[in-house]
């Protein structure tokens, strides 16, 4: 019978941190807070709250879909890549 380990906390990479810090740096430049971010979320009919999006933040796990959601939310018309 073959053993199953189970797989340690995954660490965050450079990529998370590139996702993270493009949303959050946007929200920045904008002065957007969470909660006016999950108004911008509602208005494009996603539905999420405050604190799930602050802990997504946090993590920088974000789904490709959930990252263009929140960039369209805030209006981003370009992404550039580091």
């Amino acid at each position: 019978m073959r053993s199953m380990r189970v797989p340690a906390l995954k660490q965050r990479t450079d990529w998370d941190t590139q996702v993270r810090d493009m949303i959050n740096s946007e929200m920045a430049r904008q002065n957007i807070s969470y909660s006016q971010m999950v108004e911008k979320l509602e208005s494009i009919a996603v539905k999420e709250d405050e604190r799930y999006l602050r802990n997504e933040a946090i993590r920088g796990k974000f789904t490709a879909a959930f990252m263009l959601q929140c960039l369209s939310a805030l209006g981003a018309s370009e992404l550039r890549l580091p």
